[in-house]
């Protein structure tokens, strides 16, 4: 590793107690109409000009660019969500967690003895213990699933119950899906009150919102939707369940950091973000780590406060940081499958 490398990849690895036990969680608010009908005026057109902005203007290269992708490992939701997953496939997973990169690629970034991980696995719920079970002792945080994903139409009591069940299996982090049909028809005070419970039944674990943005037709129903969710009390609020036609995308990730930051220096409380879905390239992920840092700032680049749902990601970001070492892109099947 190069002197410039160590130096980038210090500044750019997850800081030293910036853990989410560290971080004041959001309790919630009480739902106010009136703030809302503030924030109903989204400028589709600006924001797409300030994401064209934001993804030109930064150019980030050589030994800078491998530091950024190595923070993007640390900032991975590792996910398996198919309808054939099985115990097997999910400890396969969390193996891919525990060494997210080769040996050779670790010696050859001078990373030897440094832990560069995920920051979670996630699951759907039946695999919870076997995920909890693998990651012992690792500082991996398991995170399930819940509440009838991906439609969340299920019964109330039922998507409560399967949240209290993933807790119970050992869950640190709980990511729930709304019913869409509720922001279309402007039921907010129906939605308020379903994340409350959620969150109530998290206890300890922490909450994050899945929107479901794909499905909402509009930016303004992005935004109405994120600041409901944080007023719930919502820890973090997430695009997509990655089953959508359109999942996660810039300008929708542009209108949720925006609400966060409304939401913060309304409060003086940090949410997190989760963007999840379609993003597979290494590229993709450093467009999404400029949007952060240019709109919320450094603090929002720690696992405690930004993550990716990523499933392929990590291949593409081995491949670019062996070109990075080689000069040549490998085969994808040299990097095991996450």
């Amino acid at each position: 590793m190069t002197a410039k490398l160590q130096a980038a990849t210090l500044h750019h690895l997850p800081t030293a107690g910036a853990a989410s036990d560290g971080l004041k969680r959001n309790p919630g608010q009480p739902l106010d109409l009136g703030w809302l009908e503030a924030m109903r005026h989204v400028n589709r057109s600006a924001l797409e000009r300030r994401v064209q902005t934001l993804t030109k203007r930064r150019s980030i290269k050589a030994d800078n660019q491998a530091a950024w992708l190595l923070r993007s490992i640390s900032l991975m939701d590792l996910t398996t969500l198919s309808s054939d997953d099985t115990p097997d496939r999910v400890k396969r997973l969390c193996a891919k967690a525990l060494n997210p990169l080769r040996g050779d690629l670790v010696a050859g970034l001078g990373l030897t003895g440094r832990a560069i991980r995920p920051a979670a696995v996630c699951v759907y719920h039946p695999f919870v213990a076997t995920a909890v079970e693998a990651l012992e002792g690792s500082g991996i945080h398991v995170a399930a699933v819940s509440t009838a994903f991906p439609h969340g139409l299920a019964p109330l009591e039922t998507r409560l119950a399967e949240v209290r069940a993933s807790v119970a299996d050992g869950a640190g982090e709980i990511d729930i899906v709304i019913p869409r049909g509720l922001v279309f028809g402007a039921r907010w005070q129906e939605l308020y009150d379903e994340i409350a419970a959620f969150r109530e039944a998290c206890g300890e674990a922490h909450l994050k919102v899945i929107l479901g943005t794909g499905d909402l037709a509009t930016l303004r129903n992005v935004m109405l939707a994120s600041m409901v969710a944080m007023m719930a009390g919502a820890d973090f609020i997430k695009t997509s369940t990655g089953k959508e036609s359109v999942n996660a995308t810039l300008p929708v990730g542009l209108v949720m950091v925006r609400a966060i930051r409304e939401y913060f220096e309304r409060t003086g409380l940090f949410i997190g973000f989760k963007p999840a879905g379609g993003i597979s390239t290494a590229k993709a992920s450093l467009d999404w780590l400029v949007l952060m840092r240019e709109e919320l700032g450094r603090r929002w680049l720690e696992p405690d406060l930004f993550r990716f749902g990523a499933s392929s990601l990590l291949t593409d970001i081995e491949r670019q940081l062996e070109h990075h070492l080689t000069g040549r892109y490998s085969a994808a099947h040299r990097h095991a499958m996450a």
